[in-house]
């Protein structure tokens, strides 16, 4: 099953079941909290479905996350990615962060390209999403609804001045991690436990990024398992996973304005999204000691 959050005709937001190959949805009338955690199980009666269709161009996709619900990032999670960054052995343990809900793209969305950057980075990625608490199955992956796909888009620059990582100003920005285009029940995505999906992103046409879910250093329930020890994990979070080798970062060939980047990701679909002009602030906010490039 894939589900989606969309904006219906008459400006209402809500979730929806998506007929991918019809390119039709049906609206959900049932409360996320009734549905989140069976919904990977076969049956669709706890969704309480509207019995009318509609088509999928005559809605708006939205980012699949439940108002309620938080994103979370882990990186540090491709040994080929750092070791085209200089590093030969896989880290000890993972790298986690917090996204803003602001953060996030819509399908089809422009990518802001913030004025405190100049070397705005793609980064496709697997994107967990929770389904009930963790305390409540044997094993972390059986937790999730399911999977969608992510492009964490990255300030590399940012924490130069500073001499050190500054992981607020290069993944909390405004309108900079598209995801979608909607949730991939588990049931379809694989089953609990490591998935093996292909994952691919172009830039323009040209493919930058190309690998299989099943090279992660840590395992999807190693990565559930060390953020639900910090902070408890709740329906409908999003977990980015870490991305592979071929980012910009690793040969210099940053995004542009105007560049069209495509994400896909065996059995969960295509994100696409186009980078926006970038954005200049005013000259009394420009200020460089504060880590604003001149």
């Amino acid at each position: 099953m894939k589900l989606a959050r969309v904006a219906w005709p008459d400006g209402a937001a809500s979730w929806a079941v998506v007929d991918a190959q019809a390119a039709t949805v049906r609206r959900v009338r049932a409360p996320f909290a009734d549905w989140a955690a069976v919904v990977a199980q076969p049956g669709e009666a706890f969704l309480d479905l509207a019995p009318q269709t509609v088509s999928l161009s005559q809605v708006r996709l939205l980012p699949p996350l439940d108002p309620s619900a938080r994103v979370f990032g882990v990186g540090l999670n491709y040994l080929s990615h750092l070791t085209r960054l200089g590093r030969t052995e896989p880290p000890a343990h993972t790298l986690a962060y917090i996204k803003p809900a602001s953060a996030l793209v819509a399908p089809d969305g422009e990518i802001r390209y913030p004025a405190v950057t100049r070397q705005l980075d793609f980064e496709i990625e697997l994107v967990a999403v929770i389904g009930r608490p963790l305390g409540d199955v044997a094993r972390a992956s059986e937790a999730l609804m399911g999977y969608t796909i992510g492009n964490d888009i990255s300030a590399r620059d940012a924490g130069k001045q500073l001499g050190s990582l500054d992981l607020f100003t290069q993944k909390a920005q405004d309108r900079s991690a598209p995801v979608g285009p909607w949730i991939t029940t588990l049931d379809e995505a694989g089953g609990p436990g490591q998935p093996a999906l292909d994952v691919h992103l172009s830039v323009n046409g040209e493919t930058r990024q190309r690998d299989n879910t099943r090279h992660m250093i840590f395992t999807i329930d190693e990565l559930l398992n060390y953020l639900d020890a910090r902070i408890e994990l709740q329906p409908g979070d999003l977990v980015f996973t870490g991305s592979t080798c071929g980012v910009g970062l690793e040969d210099g060939r940053f995004l542009q304005p105007g560049d069209r980047i495509e994400a896909s990701i065996e059995r969960l679909g295509v994100l696409r999204n186009r980078v926006g002009p970038q954005r200049v602030l005013a000259p009394a906010r420009a200020v460089g000691r504060l880590g604003i490039p001149s």
